[in-house]
């Protein structure tokens, strides 16, 4: 029971870095309590993308006259709905396991505790305990829906992201309480599929980390839908005892109180790290506000012990996680990373219009002392968006003006989140905007709504 290196947990950090590990030439073991791919495969980014999928097409039959189609009826098997979506999930945990297995890395189904000594304690789930051995040990925890007062989950009116997937039934009508990524792809999904919809956020806009532009073309979208949706203000309580939920709302400007029926409330104010229980004060592990302190290279303070993921304090997104996970190995096996630069990590949101963003923000940028060229160019005009029928939206373009630095991009409207890794990846090679303009991009695309966004930035828009 002696290895060169302990992953505790298997999501898109663990198993990913358990897999780089074993290609490096170490022997690895993995334990994972629940299911292989951890809550991004299993009750996270994959299945809700299943979801939303099923929304898009429900919704295409509904618009199908549009393109010359005509459908005569159509309706939401929502059992089928769910279990499509479980079937997905289902097929990546199967695919981790089939890594895994490829790579000769033990899985051991159960619960961790990490000991002083470079030792993990596993209580199994078949009940026995065990003790492992490791040159390395790698936290991977994850995280996990956050509880706020007055909005304790019941799991049955109250509920989380896991339950949200999972409904027997589509709810007539449900409140959702946060609008990042989480809250706004569900008030998508429950509106397409018939629900009454409102969401409630504590900032003055929704979607409060995008750029200011995104925010409102993405409430100029949610409310011709029918999405209600209430900013400034939170929630007091939420009272259960009768037949549904009666949702307690006080404004932040002035105090007002309003109730809100409704027969679901989903709480989607992000999430709690998964630190509990796990031995870090007994090993010695430092940890700030609930979040595990690493340097660079994941390394905690106590040698031999790292950490990845949703337990830092870095974005809580996998892609995040498994580039962390890389990174950690590498350099335990002697290699020379290159940190992560956590200012060019690419954000995606899969509701409809999509949302995909990676670096500053006009304010972030003019609040840092640039000097800026922004460009935006609208998705109506593109000819391929218009021949797709999804002409709503924008791709925005924030460069330096003195040295063409490409500072960040947002972008709202059809497949959006396909074209932020072009973003990301000229950013890294820090690549001017005059050479983005210079590059020719394929007609018709919607990728060329970068290059016509840029040309807008340096007043050489064409087709605007």
């Amino acid at each position: 029971m002696n290895y060169d290196l302990i992953v505790i947990g298997s999501g898109p950090g663990g198993y990913v870095a358990a897999i780089r590990a074993s290609q490096l030439g170490l022997k690895v073991a993995v334990v994972e309590k629940e299911s292989l791919g951890g809550i991004c495969l299993n009750w996270g980014c994959i299945p809700t993308k299943a979801l939303l999928k099923s929304a898009q097409v429900f919704e295409y039959t509904q618009h199908a006259a549009d393109y010359g189609i005509n459908v005569k009826e159509s309706s939401v098997d929502f059992g089928a709905v769910v279990s499509r979506s479980r079937g997905v999930a289902d097929g990546m945990s199967k695919g981790v396991q089939f890594l895994l297995r490829k790579n000769k890395i033990e899985v051991i189904d159960g619960y961790a505790k990490v000991k002083p000594g470079k030792k993990v304690n596993v209580h199994t789930v078949d009940g026995f305990d065990i003790e492992l051995s490791a040159k390395h040990i790698i936290l991977a925890t994850g995280g996990r829906s956050r509880q706020l007062p007055g909005l304790e989950q019941d799991g049955e009116k109250v509920i989380g992201y896991r339950e949200a997937m999972v409904q027997k039934e589509i709810p007539k009508s449900i409140v959702i309480v946060g609008s990042g990524a989480i809250g706004v792809e569900f008030a998508y999904f429950y509106n397409a599929m018939g629900s009454e919809v409102t969401i409630i956020e504590y900032m003055d806009r929704i979607m409060p980390r995008e750029d200011v532009d995104v925010s409102k073309e993405v409430t100029k979208s949610f409310k011709k839908k029918g999405i209600n949706i209430v900013t400034k203000s939170a929630v007091k309580s939420v009272d259960t005892s009768g037949n549904g939920c009666k949702v307690s709302i006080v404004a932040n400007s002035d105090g007002n109180e309003t109730t809100i029926e409704c027969e679901k409330v989903l709480s989607a104010v992000g999430v709690t790290p998964n630190t509990e229980n796990l031995g870090l004060e007994e090993v010695g592990i430092k940890v700030d506000r609930g979040l595990l302190v690493v340097d660079e290279y994941y390394r905690t303070n106590v040698e031999g012990y790292y950490a990845i993921g949703d337990i830092l304090p870095t974005q809580a997104l996998a892609h995040v996680a498994s580039a962390e996970g890389i990174i950690c190995v590498e350099k335990i096996a002697g290699h020379h990373p290159e940190p992560l630069d956590y200012g060019n990590i690419p954000g995606c949101t899969y509701c409809v219009p999509e949302v995909a963003s990676v670096g500053m923000t006009e304010e972030e940028a003019k609040a840092a002392g640039y000097e800026l060229k922004v460009g935006k160019f609208p998705l109506s005009a593109s000819g391929k968006a218009s021949a797709a029928g999804a002409k709503e939206g924008f791709v925005k373009v924030i460069y330096d003006a003195k040295y063409g630095e490409w500072l960040g991009a947002h972008m709202v409207g059809y497949n959006v989140t396909e074209l932020i890794a072009e973003v990301v990846v000229a950013r890294k090679l820090e690549t001017t905007g005059m050479e983005i303009l210079k590059a020719v991009h394929p007609h018709p695309t919607i990728s060329e709504a970068i290059m016509e966004a840029t040309a807008a930035a340096y007043g050489e828009v064409i087709h605007l």
